[in-house]
């Protein structure tokens, strides 16, 4: 299946308007989020995992302690495309703000 193509840095701007828990450029988007405790944190990727398994497309996640540290980029395309939109937005459903 045919990946979606990179967003130009204006309409990665203009996405990120809409996901205000995320920030970034055109090179990937990046997200921390505290969880109240380590087993939370260790749930919140599995979620995340099933999500990413959905979608066919695996965020970079960084555990520290209860905090997790997220990257979204489409490694493929050099950049961010629209399935890391998806993800950002379908990640900020399982996480609080």
């Amino acid at each position: 299946m045919p990946r979606p193509p990179r967003l130009s840095p204006d309409a990665v701007t203009a996405a990120l308007a809409g996901l205000p828990l995320w920030s970034g450029d055109a090179g990937g988007l990046r997200r921390s989020v505290e969880l109240p405790s380590f087993r939370d944190a260790v749930a919140a990727i599995v979620a995340i995992a099933d999500v990413a398994e959905e979608l066919d497309h695996h965020p970079d996640v960084d555990l520290r302690w209860r905090t997790l540290h997220l990257v979204l980029v489409s490694q493929s395309e050099g950049g961010v495309t629209e399935l890391d939109l998806q993800l950002a937005r379908r990640i900020d459903a399982l996480l609080p703000g």
